[in-house]
């Protein structure tokens, strides 16, 4: 233990790792109160074509291009969902799941079509599907931070604006709130956030990791600054012991490690949340039972 954690490499991977958990956990809870779930998964795969396409124009992977045009493909998804959604009759998801299969297809087309190239520098661009923290150097990591620590400063200073508009968007456009302009704030930090966490959990799993820190804190309370704070510990936590479950493991992906014990906290937040879960909701009704069968009795000895 005490080796692995003084290990370089596993600090660099964990410092990332765990810095893409908090900034998931916390931008999730809003996709989560907006009955979005699946707008992570769609702009993470909307976002690989764009991967590709910043290496066929430089060459080479440099981190800061690469997901410079998987934001750009990101963004581009995310305005032709809104469009279909705005001016013809599909519903969200439908314009969501066409939108997300489209572009993951070209993705898909494009990274056959560059790795039949003689550029031997394509080599680890299908890692952007599954994802390889183990790849990430410091350098990457200080882009992460930058990154995590704008797109908290945003949603921290939007705070008011964000919450309003999750909650109730027809109540806050009574207030005189650009609600359009709120909007766009949150898709933007929704986009940046699943952005920084390519190179680290991939196109495949980022939906995951943005979904169940929130959907595990939800379960422990009803205050949405609780609630917050507790899937931006829950994702932070997950993602330092995927990654040293991956580090301790022999060849284990960590991407898929993260997006496990992630799993394990929602089921255990599911059965042993005090108010929501399943276990005391079991015991409550098991004691409305017994009330009753013993006001029924009473009633007959009467």
């Amino acid at each position: 233990m005490t080796a692995i954690l003084s290990d370089y490499t596993f600090q660099v991977v964990a410092a990332g790792t765990v810095l893409l958990g908090i900034t998931s956990g916390v931008t999730g809870s809003f996709a989560i109160l907006r009955r979005e779930s699946l707008i992570g998964d769609g702009l993470s795969h909307a976002a690989f074509p764009g991967v590709v396409l910043a290496f066929m124009l430089i060459g080479m992977k440099e981190l800061g291009v690469l997901l410079s045009g998987a934001a750009v493909a990101a963004v581009v998804a995310m305005a032709l969902v809104m469009i279909s959604t705005r001016y013809t009759k599909l519903r969200f998801d439908a314009a969501l799941a066409t939108v997300l299969a489209a572009f993951f297809g070209l993705g898909m087309m494009l990274l056959t079509y560059v790795q039949r190239g003689n550029n031997p520098a394509q080599a680890g661009l299908a890692k952007f599907i599954f994802g390889q923290a183990a790849t990430m150097l410091a350098r990457d990591v200080y882009l992460m931070a930058a990154i995590a620590v704008l797109i908290l400063l945003v949603e921290w200073c939007f705070w008011k604006e964000l919450k309003i508009v999750a909650f109730d968007p027809d109540f806050a456009r009574s207030l005189q709130l650009p609600v359009g302009k709120i909007e766009v704030v949150y898709g933007a930090v929704l986009v940046a956030t699943v952005i920084i966490g390519l190179q680290s959990v991939g196109a495949i799993l980022m939906s995951s990791l943005l979904i169940a820190p929130a959907v595990a804190a939800r379960q422990w309370t009803d205050k949405l600054g609780v609630m917050v704070l507790a899937a931006g510990a829950m994702g932070g936590a997950a993602c330092f012991c995927g990654t040293w479950w991956s580090a301790v493991v022999g060849k284990m992906p960590t991407g898929p490690a993260i997006v496990v014990i992630a799993s394990v906290f929602v089921g255990v937040s599911l059965l042993a949340a005090p108010n929501r879960g399943i276990i005391r909701r079991w015991l409550r009704l098991r004691k409305q039972r017994r009330t009753r069968r013993k006001e029924a009795q009473d009633v007959g000895l009467q």
